[in-house]
């Protein structure tokens, strides 16, 4: 049976939350979002130039206020494929970004973002949260994402790691790898990463999203990538939120696997943020059992399971996992 929701103009039954699209300041916003727990870097105002600017992605962001002050809100973008149909994401291209807030204004957010899915035909609302909510719409556990603890330093986090890992790391130090991180490293890492998604069979999204994301976060994104002998080898690029970082994507040449430069990078990415005061190295999404996810456990993780939670229109089905069409998809949302 379909559950109901209210109208967009209702309010949710024992609800005092007036729900709309937001209107005010980026900074009310993101003040708002950095006060709740569980927030992410996903839910930043500014995700929504990024979306627009690199994808031409209308977004609808929504609010929840009680005598009107903010009380939750929710980051929605659209997205449209041919392929695929019209899809509500919260966020697409990342891995958080559900409602934010008290409990009954995040059911007041969902109700309202289905109420928009179903006024638009959109095929699949997807709410892309790390924690349970308190809503009825069914959720996926077919992603996790990885954390390794850095507590003490990067020092006492070398001395945790396990003496394969170590020797991975020294590798490709030993051949001349170096590592060079910061927003000059764009262009190069664009170039890994395209080249790398291409090997893949899968399709890349376009250097202006890289752009944007170094305009629109240049105080809270790392790009960092190796060299051998000068030229790109190895990339990876993520975010800090409070004393968390992820890397949200990562890329190497195949012809330099045996260097393992990945390796390095990831040590210095984990090294040059935990001497700048972060205790948790997220690792980013993965599917469970895959081979990200094996080579990931390596460095001595542990997994946190991912709620996403989806309303689908009657009929819609997703590609399953590994098949040909979700390697295509997964970069589209």
């Amino acid at each position: 049976m379909k559950q109901h929701f209210p109208a967009p103009n209702e309010v949710a039954i024992g609800s005092e939350s007036n729900v709309a699209p937001y209107t005010g300041t980026a900074r009310e916003w993101d003040d708002f979002v950095r006060a709740q727990p569980g927030w992410s870097h996903c839910h930043l105002y500014g995700w929504r130039n990024v979306m627009r600017d690199a994808f031409g992605h209308d977004a609808i962001y929504l609010a929840a206020r009680v005598h009107g002050e903010i009380a939750g809100v929710l980051p929605l973008v659209r997205v449209r494929s041919r392929m695929f149909g019209r899809f509500l994401v919260s966020i697409p291209f990342a891995n958080y970004g559900g409602p934010l807030g008290s409990d009954d204004a995040v059911r007041s957010l969902v109700s309202h973002a289905a109420t928009i899915a179903d006024a638009e035909r959109a095929s699949v609302l997807e709410l892309r949260n790390r924690y349970p909510l308190p809503v009825a719409l069914p959720v996926s556990h077919r992603k996790v994402t990885v954390l390794l603890d850095m507590s003490g330093g990067a020092d006492a986090l070398w001395k945790r790691l396990d003496g394969k890992v170590r020797s991975q790391v020294r590798r490709p130090q030993k051949d001349g790898v170096t590592v060079r991180m910061g927003a000059d490293q764009v262009a190069p890492f664009f170039q890994v990463f395209a080249q790398h998604m291409r090997d893949l069979g899968t399709p890349t999204y376009p250097r202006s999203f890289f752009r944007s994301i170094a305009r629109e976060f240049r105080d809270d994104v790392l790009f960092a990538v190796a060299y051998h002998e000068g030229e790109a080898i190895a990339c990876g690029c993520g975010f800090r939120w409070g004393d968390e970082f992820e890397i949200t994507w990562a890329s190497a040449l195949r012809e330099y696997n045996k260097m393992s430069p990945n390796m390095l990078v990831y040590w210095e990415l984990m090294k040059a943020t935990a001497e700048a005061g972060v205790t948790t190295f997220n690792f980013g999404r993965c599917t469970p059992e895959s081979g990200t996810h094996k080579f990931k456990r390596q460095w001595g993780t542990t997994d946190e399971q991912l709620w996403w939670y989806e309303q689908r229109a009657p009929g819609t089905s997703l590609p399953e996992e590994g098949s040909d069409a979700a390697k295509f998809g997964a970069n589209l949302w």
